[in-house]
């Protein structure tokens, strides 16, 4: 056989194999030093942690893909009821991501088509190079000194090209969301980590930001560098401490948003947990309480759109908005189905256009958005992307997955009937004085906390009777 016949050949047969290996590769491993990969860490019942990202299951064991890329298996039932939540959901999620590629991902079009049309070519041309091997005379005489058998040739193989396009074409899938507005299919870019970092760039390093391919994460202390509390005139005496919204626990933004076929409505549902996050890595909740009632026309906010839940954990109900002399006319916030969230402007600082029945619209980019307002339902009105449900909770007292957790540090305390907090202030180190009155009358709550998490609290009553507790966390 000649040469350069075989080497041809070879490679041609090589090409076709690899092509469809090669389509599906990529660069790199999974751990990227300082790109913003995100390394998890669980924690046992013990108390003792695990380190790894979330690989896969195998019934109730878990694999975590540790840093040097060696696997860690763990049975769900030895981590902690937060993460054994944390990890059915991403279970749940990665079934889920199965199933859709299974059934409908589309292939890479491009990596298509060259294979397509390299299958094409090598059925046709080989029969004519074993011809060619068998028989170089009449080859020679017959098909290259033949014009018209050239011609024909030619117009098979650019016929071959034309045909494995059209069908490539025609088979390759093309998904997207459906917009419940007008029933059409539309695909959402993703967004961009770089935007989204430089809407909470102002807060840092108050705040942290990293993600992977499928979340931007936000870490914090859950405490703003705001003032707080005062102005709340239906007070349950809870009061701000730190919370661990870090690595594992961090708030987390899908960056591939997706419309929803019908929106979730935060008047029936989401009374529970977070609905967004503001850029200061303040959590966002429904504009009302799980009572059903508006938190702000009851009074139970400060002069900042926040209070305290019952795990002394302080969150917004009402629109951030004063977050905007900062953040301009970048984000204020971002929703838990990876919407943005404007102030009172739109980002190119024209006047708020009108908003539909979620709180938003879309914007003059083609993507969608909401907007705070001083007005109900002041952030969002229904979820207007796809978003996970916590499967152990109904409406309206359900929550999305994931969800940062709250950790308590005392038993969740009753309304102070009559009182109004007039004044709030930094004592120390890791310590607030809260000053409240009933009628002319003033109390206090003064509290702080050590490097090894002991919590103290000194609770002084109108009456000028002081009470301390302390609480290890």
């Amino acid at each position: 056989m000649n040469k350069n016949l075989f080497t041809f050949l070879a490679f041609l047969v090589t090409i076709l194999m690899l092509s469809p290996i090669l389509s599906h590769a990529h660069s790199g491993g999974h751990y990227h030093h300082g790109d913003g990969t995100v390394y998890n860490t669980w924690q046992l019942k013990n108390g003792n942690p695990l380190k790894g990202n979330f690989l896969m299951n195998k019934g109730d064991v878990i694999y975590l893909e540790k840093e040097d890329g060696k696997l860690l298996a763990v049975p769900m039932q030895d981590l902690s009821i937060q993460d054994q939540k944390l990890a059915n959901f991403k279970i749940n999620k990665l079934n889920s991501i199965n199933h859709f590629i299974d059934s409908s991902t589309p292939t890479n079009t491009n990596s298509t088509i060259l294979i397509t049309i390299l299958q094409y070519l090598l059925i046709i041309l080989t029969p004519l190079l074993l011809f060619k091997i068998s028989r170089p005379l009449l080859f020679n005489k017959y098909v290259l000194k033949n014009n018209l058998n050239l011609a024909g040739i030619s117009l098979l193989v650019i016929t071959t090209i034309a045909i494995a396009c059209s069908k490539s074409a025609t088979t390759t899938n093309t998904t997207g969301n459906t917009n419940n507005n007008n029933n059409t299919v539309i695909t959402l870019p993703k967004t961009s980590t770089g935007f989204m970092d430089s809407a909470f760039a102002p807060y840092k390093p108050a705040i942290t930001t990293k993600w992977d391919a499928t979340y931007f994460y936000i870490g914090s202390n859950g405490l703003p560098s705001h003032n707080m509390m005062i102005g709340i005139t239906n007070w349950q005496q809870q009061v701000p401490i730190s919370q661990p919204y870090t690595d594992n626990n961090s708030w987390s933004i899908p960056l591939q948003p997706a419309y929803a076929t019908t929106p979730l409505s935060t008047k029936t549902n989401l009374m529970k947990g977070a609905v967004a996050v503001a850029v200061n890595g303040i959590p966002i909740f429904n504009a009302l309480n799980n009572r059903g009632e508006d938190s702000y026309l009851i009074g139970e906010l400060d002069n900042w759109g926040g209070h305290c839940g019952r795990g002394d954990d302080y969150h917004y109900h009402a629109a951030p908005l004063h977050l905007s002399t900062t953040s301009g006319l970048k984000p204020i916030a971002f929703a838990l189905d990876g919407f943005p969230v404007y102030g009172s402007k739109e980002p190119d600082g024209s006047v708020m256009s009108t908003l539909d029945s979620c709180h938003g619209h879309v914007g003059t980019n083609n993507i969608y958005h909401y907007h705070g307002t001083t007005n109900y339902p002041y952030v969002v009105g229904a979820m207007k992307g796809k978003v996970n449900l916590d499967p152990t909770t109904t409406a309206p007292e359900n929550q999305i997955l994931p969800q940062a957790f709250t950790k308590a540090v005392r038993p969740a305390t009753n309304p102070l009937k009559g009182a109004s907090i007039t004044d709030f202030a930094t004592v120390g180190t890791n310590g607030y004085l809260l000053t409240y009155k009933i009628g002319a009358k003033t109390g206090y709550i003064k509290y702080s906390w050590d490097l090894n998490n002991k919590y103290t609290y000194i609770l002084t009553d109108t009456g000028g009777i002081a009470t301390t507790t302390s609480y290890q966390r």
